[in-house]
């Protein structure tokens, strides 16, 4: 579509079930059924994906495997092969590609798709999803669920409504209303710390969104405060945009026993930053910002950022200035578990695969 072509976009957001657990699941038989994990059972580890099964009771990503196996003992952990979501996930997108060239990922197992102006004679959005959705089974044996509507943010909140393995359709007529009554919290794009907000300000839903005036919510919530005034009405005129740009590039890593010095942080903190550089020399890519995440022991947590005038130019370089911005943190009013750096303000922003999260040994 061009620049103020105002016809209603027909959007899809794809949505696959469980994805990196499903894909397990997939490849051995055994785990079929049964509540299953991808990560490691440890004391510092954590949940990266859950099956069906596991959610059942209670289990989710992020959740520290020792809560996961206290709601499930039967729940059995398994290693991440991130080769392996990686190539079922250039499968799918060769799917998407056959159906519109105006693709943009959101991660391996999620992406928008704009098929406005591909549909075949007849076809509409929804059949078009569900055609999508065979050939992602049939061609990769797991099941995916779908969003469709006239905007991406009301697309990402119908993908959610019919999983696992369903779709949901939100019309023109419908979207004010299913927009209405939809909880803050559930919002695409509203994390825990602005939904919490957004009570104390006596916003619980979309109706209470809506009547906020443009200006109160740019008051409380800065640029995002617009954004939440056209969403709160169905409206949402971003662009699938298959370009869309890669931000920032980080990682992090969770000690098996917290950390209370500052040279002891210096030795934690040097392996993850040889990790993003390597990602950084990987994509040719760097930035100036450069920010640093501590977590305490008690899950506290935050982040230290520094903006410089040239573009991190080293391994070397990036431990210097991830080192000078944790440095006042210590030493550590209680035990650090986890260290985090992120580069970012990028020079050039090709688009690139996002840096998926590494669960090796030593990490989350």
């Amino acid at each position: 579509m061009t620049a103020g072509d105002t016809r209603l976009r027909k959007i899809i957001h794809i949505d696959m079930d469980a994805f990196y657990a499903s894909a397990e699941q997939r490849d051995n038989a055994a785990l079929r059924g049964k509540p299953v994990a991808v990560g490691f059972a440890r004391a510092r580890g954590v949940v990266a994906a859950a099956s069906y099964e596991a959610r059942a009771f209670g289990i989710h990503s992020a959740m520290p495997s020792v809560t996961a196996l206290r709601k499930c003992p039967e729940l059995v952990f398994v290693a991440p092969r991130f080769d392996v979501y990686r190539a079922i996930s250039s499968q799918i997108k060769e799917i998407f590609a056959r159906r519109t060239p105006i693709i943009e990922p959101l991660a391996l197992d999620e992406a928008y798709l704009d098929v406005t102006d591909f549909l075949k004679p007849g076809e509409t959005a929804a059949s078009a999803a569900q055609d999508i959705r065979a050939a992602i089974f049939s061609e990769t044996g797991l099941t995916a669920s779908a969003g469709v509507s006239y905007n991406k943010f009301l697309a990402k909140m119908a993908s959610g409504q019919r999983k696992p393995n369903g779709q949901f359709v939100i019309t023109p007529k419908m979207g004010p209303a299913f927009v209405e009554s939809l909880p803050v919290k559930k919002f695409h794009g509203v994390g825990p710390a602005t939904a919490e907000k957004m009570h104390r300000l006596g916003i619980e839903a979309g109706a209470d969104l809506k009547t906020c005036a443009p200006d109160f919510l740019e008051r409380h919530f800065g640029k995002a405060g617009r954004f939440f005034h056209a969403i709160a009405r169905g409206i949402d005129e971003r662009p699938v945009r298959p370009d869309r740009a890669r931000k920032s590039i980080g990682a992090e890593s969770t000690f098996p026993e917290d950390v209370f010095t500052f040279d002891a942080a210096r030795e934690k903190i040097a392996p993850t930053v040889q990790k993003v550089w390597a990602a950084c020399e990987r994509d040719q890519m760097s930035g100036r910002t450069v920010t640093v995440k501590v977590k305490y022991a008690d899950f506290h947590q935050v982040t230290r950022a520094h903006t410089g005038p040239e573009t991190v130019s080293s391994a070397a370089d990036l431990l210097r200035r991830s080192l000078l911005l944790l440095a006042p943190l210590c030493p550590p009013p209680k035990g650090i578990r986890l260290l985090g750096v992120t580069v970012s303000a990028f020079e050039e922003e090709p688009t690139t695969e996002q840096l998926d999260f590494d669960f090796s040994p030593n990490e989350a």
